[in-house]
C-alpha cells in the first residue's frame, strides 16, 4: 500500500444534523496540518433554525435521494487539489464507503455508519428506527424531523439532559423519507470484493441507531471478501451523535493515529 500522503479532508455529515456540527473537528485537524472542508447536503446551505421553518413542506429536501447524495460528494471531491480522506458520520458514513468505491479517495472512515444494503442486525432499535424515521407508512412528499424524545432516546442516550437539548435546538434538521429509504435499495449496495483505499469503521457501545454488532457485520463483510485495508474501532459508552458531545476528541484523535499507523506501518 501506498503511504496516505494527503492532508485534505472532507467531512460528511449524517441525515439529521447539520454540517456545523464538524466545525471543532476542522479546527482541531486544521491545527494539524490538515486542510478541511465539510459541505452541506443538497437543500441544506442554511442554519438548522432556517431548515427547521421550511419543514415539512420543503419540496427538494423531501425529494433528495442517496444516489444524489453520493453524486453531490463525488464531484465535491474530484474538484479537490489531491484525492482527500473523507470521514462521514451515519448516512455520511456510508456514503464514504460508496464512494470508496469510485478510487477518488485517500482513505475513508466511516463513523457509527448507516449500513450498506444487506447488512442488518437483530437488535430492537436497529429494526423499529429506521421503519419510524423513513415514515414508510407515511407519504415521502414531506421532510421528516425527529422529535426531541426520539432524540434523546436513540442519538444522544447517556449524555446529560442540557447537552441533549442544546444538540437538539441547535444541531437537529429535517431529512428526506425518500434517502432513508433508499437503505434498503441497490443505491445503498456496496461492492465488498472491489479494490480500494483503507477503510476505518468505527462504533460504540451505547449506539442504539447503528449498534456495534451493525458495524462490525459491516467490517466483517469486507475483511471475508477483499484484501485492501479494513480496519475496526469499538468505543466504549459511546452514543450515536458521540463525533459531536463532550468526548469528541477520542475518536478524533484515534483517527489521526490510525492514519499514520497505515502510512507508517514501523511506528507501530
Amino acid at each position: 500500500m501506498k503511504p496516505i500522503k494527503s492532508k485534505s479532508v472532507v467531512f460528511i455529515t449524517g441525515a439529521f444534523a447539520g454540517h456545523h456540527t464538524w466545525d471543532k473537528w476542522i479546527s482541531y485537524y486544521e491545527g494539524r496540518g490538515y486542510s478541511c472542508i465539510a459541505p452541506p447536503w443538497p437543500y441544506k446551505n442554511a442554519t438548522p433554525q432556517v431548515l427547521r421553518t421550511r419543514h415539512p413542506n420543503d419540496v427538494s429536501l423531501a425529494n433528495t435521494r442517496l444516489s444524489q447524495i453520493v453524486e453531490y460528494y463525488k464531484k465535491i471531491i474530484e474538484q479537490q487539489p489531491e484525492k482527500p480522506i473523507v470521514i462521514g458520520h451515519s448516512m455520511g458514513g456510508l456514503v464514504a464507503q460508496l464512494l470508496l468505491q469510485h478510487n477518488i479517495m485517500a482513505a475513508g472512515i466511516a463513523l457509527h455508519s448507516m449500513p450498506p444494503r444487506g447488512i442488518y442486525t437483530l437488535k430492537f432499535f436497529f429494526k423499529w428506527l429506521p421503519l419510524k424515521i423513513t415514515g414508510i407508512f407515511s407519504s415521502g412528499s414531506n421532510s421528516h424531523l425527529i422529535s426531541f424524545k426520539e432524540w434523546q432516546h436513540a442519538y444522544t442516550n447517556g449524555a446529560p439532559y442540557e447537552e441533549q437539548k442544546y444538540t437538539y435546538q441547535k444541531d437537529v434538521v429535517p431529512q428526506s423519507k425518500q434517502i432513508m429509504r433508499d437503505l434498503f435499495t441497490k443505491g445503498a449496495k456496496v461492492d465488498f470484493s472491489a479494490s480500494r483505499e483503507p477503510l476505518l469503521i468505527i462504533s460504540g457501545t451505547t449506539d442504539r441507531i447503528t449498534p456495534t454488532a451493525l458495524n462490525y457485520s459491516n467490517y466483517i463483510m469486507y475483511n471475508r471478501n477483499n484484501s485492501s485495508i479494513t480496519d475496526y474501532k469499538e468505543f466504549k459508552n459511546k452514543n450515536h451523535f458521540s463525533y459531536r458531545l463532550c468526548s469528541w476528541k477520542e475518536e478524533a484523535d484515534y483517527i489521526m493515529d490510525w492514519l499514520d499507523i497505515i502510512s507508517n506501518p514501523a511506528i507501530v
